[in-house]
C-alpha cells in the first residue's frame, strides 16, 4: 500500500515509508517510530494498517537504510543511534505531514520499545504533534531529556508488558506523572501475562493477539478522539 518518500531536515534529506488511506481523503497523520530492528515489515504493515483505518502514516527510516533480525546488531543499531537526530528526524517527518495535501494538519505519533519512549518524547519537541502512543517504552529519559511541560493540552496512552515491569517500571511511572504534572493527560495500560514486544506479530515467540488487539483499539480510539 505504502512507498518510500524522501523529506528535508535541517538541509539533509530523510527517508521514511508512507501510506496514504485508500479513499484519498484528507485524513489526520501519524508517525510510526520502529523498534530496535529498523524499519522492517512489522512496522511497514503498523503504518499500512494506520492508513487503512484512515490516517495518513510515515515511518522515519532512523537507521538509514539499516535493519536486522538479529538481536546484537540490532543492539548495536540502537546504542549507535543518537537520540537528539532521532528527535530531530522524527519533527522533521511532523512537518513533512504537515505540508501534504492529504493531511488535515493534526499529528499523532506511536512507537514501540525504544521507539515507543521516543514516540512519548516526540510531543515535547514538536508542536504539531498532539497525542501519542508507547508501547512497552524501554529507554531511559536522560539519554532524551524531555520538556515535558510541551505536554500541556496534548495526551498520550502508554501499554506496558508485564514482563517490564507493567505500569510500576520507573520510566512509566517517570512518564505519566511528568505528563500530568504539564496538564497533558495520560492513560497507562497492563497486559497481564504479556512478554516485551507483544504486539509484532512477526515474532510469534511473544506475540500476544488479544493483547495486541486490545493496544491496537484502544489507540485507535485515542488518536480518532484527539486528531478529527
Amino acid at each position: 500500500m505504502g512507498e518510500m518518500v524522501s523529506y528535508r531536515r535541517d538541509g539533509a534529506t530523510s527517508k521514511g515509508y508512507l501510506a496514504i488511506p485508500p479513499d484519498g481523503a484528507a485524513s489526520p497523520a501519524v508517525i510510526v517510530i520502529q523498534e530496535r530492528w529498523g524499519l522492517v515489515p512489522h512496522i511497514t504493515t503498523v503504518a499500512d494498517r494506520f492508513a487503512e483505518a484512515g490516517f495518513v502514516a510515515l515511518a522515519p527510516d532512523l537507521y538509514h537504510g539499516a535493519a536486522t533480525a538479529d538481536a546484537e546488531e540490532a543492539k548495536r543499531l540502537m546504542l549507535a543511534l543518537r537520540m537528539d537526530d532521532a528527535a530531530a528526524e522524527i519533527a522533521a517527518a511532523a512537518d513533512h505531514l504537515a505540508e501534504r495535501t492529504e493531511v488535515t494538519g493534526r499529528i499523532g505519533c506511536v512507537g514501540f520499545c525504544a521507539g515507543g519512549s521516543l514516540a512519548l518524547w516526540s510531543a515535547t519537541i514538536s508542536d504539531r504533534i498532539v497525542v501519542t502512543a508507547g508501547f512497552y517504552p524501554m529507554l531511559p529519559w536522560e539519554k532524551m531529556r524531555p520538556e515535558w511541560g510541551d505536554y500541556a493540552g496534548k495526551a498520550a496512552v502508554i501499554h506496558c508488558a508485564e514482563a517490564d515491569g507493567a505500569s510500576t517500571a520507573d520510566g512509566v511511572q517517570t512518564a505519566r506523572r511528568a505528563i500530568e504534572a504539564a496538564g497533558g493527560a495520560c492513560v497507562v495500560h497492563d497486559y497481564p501475562g504479556t512478554a516485551h514486544s507483544f504486539f509484532d506479530d512477526d515474532r510469534p515467540d511473544v506475540y500476544d493477539q488479544r493483547a495486541a488487539a486490545s493496544a491496537w483499539a484502544r489507540t485507535l480510539e485515542l488518536f480518532r478522539a484527539r486528531l478529527s
